[in-house]
């Protein structure tokens, strides 16, 4: 069994995150364009509103449903010693449910099966999985950002370890 585990950044939000800018619906609109005929069965998306979004747009393009992931949400998935600034910046909820949720996602998502999945979601949680393809150590996530509407691919196969297909890559966005 082979499963392309396709994971993208939200669009460009606003400056409050509750929702994408003009320049977001846009590169929402040319990532599904990019997507077209990859077979999805749904785009499973976190719950917050930029990536609702995104996931909608994409999604109406695609002719495929929508699915609201918890494990697809915005969290911290690891704490990693001695960046305790950096990680006070997020809400207390965002850091203490995070590893349970990267293990739900990693259980759900980064495993082999049958056809290719679509997950829009965050940066942190994309920065994770690759991490995880990859069997690199937990605090390496953290060095991993991600662009907005950028596309990361990672093909998990049985009896083979996964593969790291396709990272941050925004060439379906053209110079927008």
């Amino acid at each position: 069994m082979t499963r392309d585990l396709h994971l993208v950044r939200h669009g460009e939000a606003t400056k409050d995150r509750s929702r994408l800018t003009a320049r977001g619906r846009r590169q929402a609109e040319l990532l599904a364009e990019r997507l077209r005929g990859t077979g999805f069965a749904a785009v499973h998306h976190g719950p917050l509103p930029r990536a609702a979004e995104t996931a909608a747009i994409v999604a109406a393009v695609l002719r495929v449903p929508c699915r609201v992931e918890a494990a697809a949400d915005d969290f911290v998935p690891h704490f990693v010693p001695g960046h305790d600034e950096f990680f006070d910046r997020f809400p207390e909820s965002e850091r203490t449910r995070g590893p349970a949720l990267a293990h739900e996602a990693e259980t759900r998502f980064a495993r082999p099966g049958d056809g290719p999945v679509l997950v829009v979601t965050h940066a942190f949680l994309i920065g994770w999985l690759v991490r995880d393809a990859l069997d690199a150590p937990p605090e390496r996530w953290l060095a991993l950002d991600h662009d907005n509407a950028a596309l990361t691919v990672i093909r998990y196969r049985t009896g083979a370890p996964p593969a790291l297909v396709r990272f941050n890559d925004s060439g379906h966005l053209g110079s927008l």
